[in-house]
Order: structure tokens, then sequence, then C-alpha cells
């Protein structure tokens, strides 16, 4: 489903470090064959270390992730497939 033109917005390119946004590409190309065409990933600092929670509701899916980095961000990231292109945004850019 997300086999496609992969964009993403100013909000992402400025906000999230280039190693987050290669990580969360790779939760989607990780996916079950059933997917929810809306992806979400919340972000937060736990003790130091990244924590990713990585959801959608049709079909439910739920998996957190660990990630060791130097600076650990608060954020919420939609990425969104409209069949001909994907999109990566922050959830206030929806």
């Amino acid at each position: 489903m997300f086999n496609n033109q992969r964009y993403l917005t100013k909000g992402v390119q400025a906000e999230i470090p280039l190693e987050l946004q290669l990580f969360m590409w790779e939760c989607i190309n990780r996916l079950p064959e059933e997917q929810d065409y809306f992806q979400v990933f919340k972000m937060e600092s736990l003790n130091g270390i990244q924590k990713i929670t990585h959801f959608s509701e049709q079909p439910e899916y739920h998996r957190e992730y660990l990630v060791p980095t130097e600076n650990p961000i608060t954020a919420k990231v939609y990425i969104i497939n409209s069949d001909t292109y994907s999109t990566m945004l922050l959830a206030e850019e929806y």
C-alpha cells in the first residue's frame, strides 16, 4: 500500500531528525499486508531514550520501540497514503 512516491512536509524536515524519519519509513515497510492508510507515530523522551509508539485503527495495530538517540524529541507524526503518494507530516500540519 505504501509502495509509492514518498514525501515529507517542511515541519518534519525541520523538526524530525533524518534517522527517525528513516526509522518510521522502515516501520511502514515492515507492516503486515493489511494496512490502514493512516499511520500514527507518537514520539517521546523516556529517560534520555527515544520512545516511539506506532499505531493505526483499521486494522488495529500497535507497536512500541525504544531507540537510542542523542536528542530524544516529543512529537506526533502521521504518515498518510493516498494511493499515488505517501506523505509524512507533523500532527499540527494536518
